[in-house]
């Protein structure tokens, strides 16, 4: 047994002596292991080096509660468990037997009695060990890099089929839309209530349709960084009482009460921006803060001008409501594109409904309108509460005058600068 011992672990330490692989070989035993049985379970504190001597084992990593990640097979002559030896963090990756094994086991007390008394083989070991650990490092980061790489394919090709898919989408709605709106003007139709509500149903109907392809097209050429800007004199309080009258319907409807705050700067009558982006970024989130505050809330639009310690002067609007709030953990995920909250099955029918649904594009296009201007955008809010409603803050700053730059470039930034 002793020189199946030796043989193995001259496969697996070739670079250490031979006397010392003999002290080694006393201290370990031979075990046999069926299928399917766990050698070393990620997360534990375990004491045990195993040397593969027959069959073969798998390494799986956890990434979530239902899902592991294979990460290589243990062959004979491979040794898995190394750690345990000379440190006592738990165990990183859970190693099972995949048919009958035989593996060579070495306890760690008995290990570091002998490099306590052996201090070449105690730096062969850990000299191995790091080699091992340097290895796994570079595969690691291999499976990244190619993980990455098959992302931004899969992103792109989304992007092209939502591209298509909108363009597509466009002709048959815009047919559509003409169609129904000739029809409600037509007097026959107009004097019937039955069809005026139906052909009025189709022409809202398609008008939503018309706002998700847009929106759509919208993100597509944010990621593929081509939303031109093109920079006029813009006041910001009139972009701001456009987007008021866009919702006041809804606001009415929904009984909220918006407060707009605009500063009086007389200093400052407009800033350079893009006055479409600008009333699609506003557009976005009051949305957002009308959809997710209940009925009779409050809403207040806040305008101010200040000074800031990199890009100057500028405008810093507040959007804050007295809605249920968003948890620390979804503060920056809620910028990107088809990110939702919540039970999808949960939400409300209706545009600006309470918890009203949505493909989940809006912020990531107001993100992208701010960034566009070379401006910030991020959001404050103490958690989410459907019972005590703490509320949301967005926040949005513009330079007043933004320093000369390419289309589309910043517009893939993130939250703050």
């Amino acid at each position: 047994m002793a020189i199946q011992a030796l043989e193995l672990l001259e496969r697996a330490f070739p670079t250490i002596s031979r006397e010392h692989l003999l002290q080694l070989a006393e201290l370990a035993q031979v075990r046999h292991y069926p299928p399917n049985t766990v050698l070393c379970r990620e997360g534990a504190y375990e004491q045990v080096l195993y040397l593969i001597s027959e069959g073969k084992c798998s390494i799986t990593k956890r990434l979530t509660e239902k899902e592991d990640m294979f990460l290589r097979l243990a062959v004979p002559g491979d040794y898995v468990g190394e750690m345990a030896i000379i440190s006592d963090a738990p165990r990183s990756a859970t190693v099972t037997t995949l048919e009958d094994v035989v593996a060579l086991e070495i306890d760690r007390e008995l290990f570091l009695q002998i490099l306590r008394q052996n201090a070449d083989l105690a730096l062969s070991i850990i000299r191995m060990t790091f080699d091992r650990l340097r290895i796994n490092d570079k595969n690691a980061i291999e499976g990244l890099r190619e993980a990455y790489h098959t992302l931004e394919k899969l992103d792109k090709a989304k992007l092209d089929f939502i591209e298509v898919t909108a363009h597509e989408l466009r002709t048959p709605l815009t047919i559509m839309r003409g169609y129904a709106s000739m029809m409600l003007a037509d007097p026959v139709i107009r004097e019937n209530q039955v069809l005026r509500e139906m052909v009025e149903g189709v022409v809202n109907g398609s008008q939503r349709l018309h706002e998700i392809v847009n929106n759509m097209l919208d993100v597509q050429r944010i990621d593929m960084e081509q939303l031109n800007v093109a920079s006029v004199p813009v006041s910001l309080p009139v972009v701001l009482r456009g987007v008021e009258m866009e919702f006041r319907h809804a606001i009415q409807q929904r009984k909220l009460n918006l407060i707009m705050d605009i500063a009086r700067d007389t200093s400052i009558l407009y800033i350079e921006a893009d006055p479409g982006l600008l009333s699609k970024a506003m557009h976005h989130v009051l949305m957002n803060a009308i959809k997710y505050t209940p009925d009779g809330g409050t809403i207040r639009i806040k305008l101010v001008y200040e000074n800031h310690p990199e890009l100057g002067r500028i405008a810093h609007i507040m959007v804050s409501d007295t809605g249920i709030g968003i948890d620390q953990e979804h503060h920056k995920l809620i910028f990107e594109k088809f990110y939702r909250l919540g039970d999808v099955a949960l939400h409300s029918s209706g545009q600006t409904a309470y918890k009203a649904g949505g493909p989940g594009l809006g912020l990531a296009i107001a993100r992208g309108a701010v960034m566009a201007h070379q401006g910030q955008i991020w959001v404050e809010s103490p958690g989410f509460d459907e019972q005590k409603f703490p509320g949301t803050t967005f926040h949005l700053i513009l330079p007043i005058q933004p320093p000369q730059r390419t289309a589309g470039e910043g517009v893939k930034k993130q939250g703050r600068l």
